[in-house]
């Protein structure tokens, strides 16, 4: 009975988790770049005297799918997509180094080149200054050339891309970061000028996934029905002695 109640109890636990990550994957099935998130559980049993027969569900981080999202032709000269392991380096809110898959660019008030959200973009010597009134144009090794009226192409900078060879850590804003600090760019990543990458997230699999989260959830709270019944009863018969 002791070991039921745990088990269920930590069953429904386990099922409340992944349901949470299937909902925040489902949410983001239109953000670029978006890489699905991934989860797992192992049984751990609980220790101390009297609890030899109890085990709990903890989660186990493994990180996210890193198959790479459907590429969508934009025909933006600011819109980029990162072709096989290339990450965008940009710099986050906190002022660390971060990186992205979305490759959505602007040019801010300020002359430079950020995300759609502020976030600057990084090139080999960091933020990238745009000169005014230039018309941009991003070449497939991350090269910046700008052109400003009656002028010649000139190179402002290139962007940093990088190539992990782990996988990397998402943060709570969203973007990822090594655990080994900033990395180097590398000259061999390619992207593509004028397209998004959607995201990785099959709507179709994640609805499923979510229904059958919560079938086991309602599996787990029956079983605790049934070790609550079964408790009852026990009692009475040690009542009736």
């Amino acid at each position: 009975m002791d070991r039921m109640i745990y088990l269920s109890m930590a069953g429904a636990k386990a099922a409340m988790q992944r349901q949470d990550v299937l909902s925040h994957n489902l949410a983001n099935v239109t953000t670029n770049g978006f890489r699905a998130e991934l989860q797992a559980f192992r049984s751990v049993p609980v220790r101390g005297d009297g609890a030899s027969t109890r085990a709990f569900a903890l989660e186990t981080t493994i990180g996210y799918d890193a198959t790479p999202g459907p590429l969508t032709p934009t025909g933006r000269n600011l819109d980029v997509a990162m072709q096989g392991n290339a990450w965008l380096a940009v710099q986050s809110n906190d002022g660390t180094e971060a990186y992205t898959r979305a490759g959505s660019l602007d040019v801010n008030a300020d002359g430079l080149l950020v995300m759609r959200n502020g976030m600057p973009v990084l090139g080999d010597g960091g933020p990238i200054n745009v000169p005014p009134n230039s018309q941009l144009s991003i070449g497939n090794d991350g090269t910046i050339s700008a052109t400003a009226p009656n002028q010649k192409p000139t190179n402002i900078g290139r962007l940093k891309l990088v190539t992990p060879e782990a996988q990397l850590t998402r943060g709570d804003d969203g973007l990822f970061r090594a655990n080994d600090g900033d990395l180097p760019a590398n000259p061999a990543a390619r992207l593509q000028d004028g397209a998004l990458e959607g995201s990785n997230v099959s709507p179709v699999e994640a609805m499923v996934s979510m229904i059958a989260a919560g079938r086991q959830f309602e599996q787990q709270m029956k079983l605790l029905q049934i070790a609550q019944t079964q408790g009852q009863q026990s009692a009475k018969l040690l009542g009736s002695t």
